[in-house]
């Protein structure tokens, strides 16, 4: 079988009349006619029930069918793909993380992008993890590296990429915060609380302060998880982030991980974009190499 006979069955295994399908995929009934006599030949089965008024798909005619479809759909993602890695794709894509995923994981998908489409652009933004979807939503940028969201817009799709372990996380230094939380007993209602107005990181703060029934002395609300740990560094309070961005900050000796008895829902890190977007040659290769483990 080849490409062009699995393609004139498809449509004929569709459409159920030979003269249709001969008119549509610009070829004679006759040539049609010799195709699937062929093919039964090869299979050793009848694929089509036909008598005069009808023309229907047999047991194993839908097997093919199926075997086929799956066929096509892989030969067609197989071009895309190799038309991608051998294409000069240029042009600009606009990216954005936080800056901590600048680091951790960007410079990765980055290396292989740039030995894939050396000739395209990229422009970067940074800021608070919470911006991710409005800015996708607004067209502000094309793709975004972010938690998954507790919802996520139908518009949009989602790629994982990674899973990223949440803390609690105090100052070392001398300070009332740990002054409170040495005690025998601790009273996490007095313990300041550094949390950020929205985002992934709230919501994981507010599940565990409503799991373990603490109703927060909130000190210092800030945008951005990188903040979060500098005024936690400071002594201000505690707070819930992701590990990377403990790993990476310029004052990740200052902080220290609390050992508690609640565990944190991981981040799901990956890449977003609006769906419509998803075919752009330029943004698929970046959504493809993404995905793709070192």
């Amino acid at each position: 079988m080849d490409i062009r006979s699995a393609q004139l069955f498809l449509h004929l295994a569709s459409s159920l009349n030979f003269a249709k399908t001969s008119e549509q995929m610009f070829v004679s009934p006759s040539t049609l006619t010799r195709v699937i006599q062929r093919l039964e030949e090869e299979l050793g089965v009848l694929l089509f029930n036909r008598d005069k008024r009808s023309v229907l798909l047999s047991k194993e005619g839908i097997r093919v069918q199926q075997f086929v479809r799956l066929w096509l759909d892989e030969w067609h993602q197989l071009q895309l793909d190799l038309q991608l890695a051998s294409a000069e794709l240029t042009g600009e894509i606009r990216l954005f993380c936080t800056v901590t995923a600048s680091y951790s994981h960007l410079p990765a998908i980055l290396d292989k992008f740039r030995l894939q489409c050396p000739k395209a652009e990229i422009k970067l933004t940074t800021g608070d993890a919470a911006m991710a979807f409005e800015k996708i939503k607004a067209d502000d940028v094309d793709i975004a590296l972010a938690a998954y969201p507790t919802h996520l817009p139908a518009t949009m799709s989602f790629q994982r990429i990674a899973q990223l372990p949440v803390w609690l996380i105090a100052p070392v230094i001398p300070c009332r915060v740990n002054d409170l939380l040495a005690a025998a007993t601790i009273n996490w209602n007095e313990i300041p609380l550094v949390q950020s107005d929205h985002g992934p990181a709230r919501s994981r703060s507010d599940q565990w302060l409503a799991a373990s029934n603490i109703k927060p002395r909130v000190a210092v609300k800030v945008d951005g998880h990188e903040a979060m740990v500098s005024m936690v560094a400071l002594g201000s309070g505690v707070a819930v982030v992701p590990e990377p961005v403990i790993q990476h900050s310029p004052v990740r000796d200052r902080v220290r991980i609390l050992d508690i008895s609640y565990s944190f829902q991981p981040f799901e890190l990956g890449v977003c974009m609006l769906s419509k977007k998803i075919e752009q040659p330029l943004l698929k290769a970046f959504w493809q190499l993404a995905a793709t483990k070192k």
